[in-house]
C-alpha cells in the first residue's frame, strides 16, 4: 500500500511538473476535482487594485461512490472477469485480480466516498482564507438540494469553513446551518436548486441521445485493440465504457489509477467529448430550455450583487450572508452556464453548436473542466480602486491603511469563475482582470432573461396555480414555496461517551 501511494505522488507530480496529458483532467463527470486550466489567458488571481466583497457559488457534491445502475455494470465486468479462463498480458495483466471498489454495498453506492469529503472540506477552508468574509464565532448558512450526497458535501464544506478556533463551552456560536430543500421534484419548480425537474417541457429539448451514437463511433475500435493483450476472452462495447469510467471513479475511491494506464491520448479525448456531447444537448446550451432553467439563481444573485446589503434586512426578509453557497447537482451547472451566456460562441466558424462527428479543439464546452466532482459556477462581486496600490505606504502611528478596493471611490465589477478558471462576460471585459462593471452586467444578466424567456411559459405551467418563476430561498428562510428547512450542523468536536 506504502509503494502504491508512493507511485501515485510520483504520478501526479510527473503530470503537473512535466505537462503530461492526465486522463482524471478529461474524465469528465467521472473526473475528480481539479483547478480548470484557463480558456482565456486571465489570471484567477484578484487584481492588486481590488478586493471581493460577495461571492456566489453553486457547486455539485463531492465525489461519490457510483450510483446504482453504474454499479451493476462494475458487478457485470467483474463476473465477466471471473466466469472465464483466460490470459492477459501487458496492460491488462491486473485484470484477473481486479475487484470493484465497493466492500460494503448497502451503504456506499449513490453516496461520497472520503474524497468528496475531503474535497468539500478542503473548499471549506479555501474559500475562508480567500475572502475572508467570516469573523470568528459568526454562524454561516448554505443552501443545498435534499438527497443525502448534496448535504453531505454542505456539511463537509461548512466545517472546513468554520474549522477553527475553540467553541467547546459556546455552543450556539461558529455553528453552519444548511438551508435544505425537496431534491428533484415536480412541485418546487423555479424555486429550487433542481429546477429542471419542475419544468415539464425540459425534458422536450434533452437530445443527449447523440452521446451515444458518438460513443458506438469510437468504443469498438478501442475494443478490438485491447483484445489484442486477451487470450480467450473478447472485451465489448460496454466493457469499454465502464473500464473508462473506472478510471476516475477507482481513482477518488481507492486511489488506483491502472484503468487510467490502458487507454491512449486519443481515446481519452473521445471518452471526454462524449460527456461534452451529453451535457452540452442534455441539460447545456444545446437544450433550448436549458437558460430558462438555469436563470432563476442568476437572476436571483444579480439581485443581490446590484442591492445596498440593508435592503433585504430593511424588508424584514433573511439577509444572506456575503458568501452565498448552493449545492446541487452535476445537472443543474450547464443551466447556470447557458444562462450566463458562456461557452457557446466561437470567432471560429462551425465550432457551435458542438459536432457529433468528434472533438474541435477550439471549443470552450468542456465537460471536466464544469462537472467534475465538486465542479462549479461562482460570481464574484468585485470592488475596485482606479488604480493599483502604491508601492511605497507611509504608516501613521495607530491607523491601519486602507485595504485596495475599500475607497470612497471603489467602483464594483463582476467576475465569473468555473471551477476556479476566470471566464469572461460576453462583450463585457472592462474592468480590473478582464471583469464586467456591475452596471453592465446587471444590462447584460437583462438582455439574458429575454434569452431564456419565462419560465411560467417557456415551461408550460401557465395552468398550473402554485407554480413559481421566482427563486427566493436567499431571502426567505424558510421559503413556502421552496419547502426549505434548516439543518443544524453538528459541531466536529470529541465528546465524552
Amino acid at each position: 500500500m506504502a509503494s502504491l501511494t508512493l507511485y501515485l505522488v510520483l504520478a501526479a507530480y510527473i503530470a503537473v511538473c512535466c505537462g503530461r496529458f492526465n486522463p482524471l483532467h478529461h474524465s469528465g463527470a467521472a473526473s475528480p476535482y481539479f483547478d480548470a486550466p484557463s480558456q482565456f489567458g486571465i489570471s484567477p488571481s484578484t487584481p492588486p487594485q481590488c478586493v471581493v466583497d460577495q461571492a456566489a457559488y453553486i457547486v455539485r457534491h463531492g465525489s461519490r461512490f457510483p450510483e446504482p445502475g453504474s454499479f451493476a455494470g462494475w458487478q457485470a465486468l467483474f463476473t465477466k472477469l471471473q466466469s472465464a479462463t483466460y490470459t492477459a498480458h501487458g496492460p491488462l495483466a491486473f485484470l484477473p485480480s481486479w475487484e470493484p471498489p465497493v466492500d460494503d454495498i448497502p451503504h456506499q453506492p449513490l453516496f461520497l466516498s472520503a474524497t468528496g469529503a475531503r474535497e468539500a472540506f478542503d473548499l471549506g477552508v479555501e474559500l475562508r482564507k480567500r475572502y475572508r468574509f467570516t469573523p470568528g464565532g459568526s454562524n454561516f448558512t448554505v443552501w443545498a438540494a435534499g438527497q443525502q450526497r448534496v448535504v453531505d458535501t454542505a456539511t463537509y464544506f461548512l466545517q472546513g469553513y468554520l474549522s477553527q478556533g475553540s467553541y467547546h463551552t459556546t455552543r450556539t456560536e461558529n455553528r453552519g446551518i444548511i438551508v435544505a430543500m425537496p431534491d428533484s421534484v415536480n412541485y418546487t419548480f423555479a424555486d429550487s436548486l433542481t429546477p429542471s425537474n419542475g419544468c415539464p417541457t425540459y425534458g422536450t429539448g434533452d437530445t443527449s441521445a447523440k452521446a451515444s451514437t458518438f460513443r458506438s463511433k469510437y468504443r469498438g475500435k478501442i475494443a478490438a485493440r485491447l483484445n489484442h493483450y486477451l487470450e480467450n476472452l473478447a472485451l465489448n462495447d460496454s466493457d469499454i465504457g465502464v473500464m473508462q469510467d473506472l478510471c476516475g471513479f477507482q481513482a477518488e475511491v481507492n486511489g488506483d489509477t491502472r484503468f487510467c494506464e490502458i487507454f491512449e491520448e486519443s481515446e481519452w479525448e473521445d471518452y471526454e467529448y462524449a460527456h461534452d456531447l451529453n451535457y452540452y444537448y442534455g441539460s447545456g446550451p444545446g437544450n433550448p430550455f436549458s437558460a430558462t432553467v438555469g436563470f432563476p439563481w442568476l437572476k436571483a444573485v444579480t439581485a443581490l450583487f446590484s442591492s445596498p446589503s440593508n435592503t433585504s434586512q430593511a424588508q424584514g426578509a433573511f439577509v444572506p450572508p456575503p458568501l452565498i453557497m448552493s449545492f446541487t447537482h452535476d445537472n443543474n451547472l450547464p443551466p447556470v452556464v447557458s444562462a450566463l451566456g458562456v461557452w457557446n460562441t466561437s470567432d471560429a466558424s462551425g465550432v457551435y453548436p458542438l459536432s457529433t462527428k468528434g472533438p474541435d479543439p477550439r471549443r470552450t464546452f468542456r465537460s471536466s473542466y464544469l462537472v467534475s466532482f465538486r465542479g462549479y459556477v461562482a460570481l464574484e462581486r468585485v470592488s475596485c480602486d482606479s488604480r493599483p496600490p502604491p508601492s511605497a505606504v507611509q504608516h501613521i502611528a495607530g491607523q491601519i491603511s486602507p485595504s485596495a478596493g475599500t475607497s470612497a471611490h471603489a467602483q464594483k465589477f463582476v467576475r465569473i469563475r468555473i471551477n476556479n478558471a476566470v471566464v469572461p462576460v460576453p462583450g463585457c471585459t472592462t474592468g480590473p482582470g478582464s471583469s464586467c462593471p456591475l452596471d453592465a452586467f446587471v444590462v447584460y444578466v437583462g438582455k439574458r432573461a429575454a434569452v431564456a424567456g419565462n419560465f411560467i411559459e417557456r415551461c408550460g405551467l401557465q395552468d398550473v396555480r402554485n407554480a413559481s418563476g421566482v427563486l427566493d430561498i436567499f431571502t426567505k428562510v424558510p421559503s413556502k414555496i421552496a419547502q426549505s428547512f434548516s439543518l443544524l450542523v453538528p459541531q466536529p468536536y470529541a465528546v465524552a461517551t
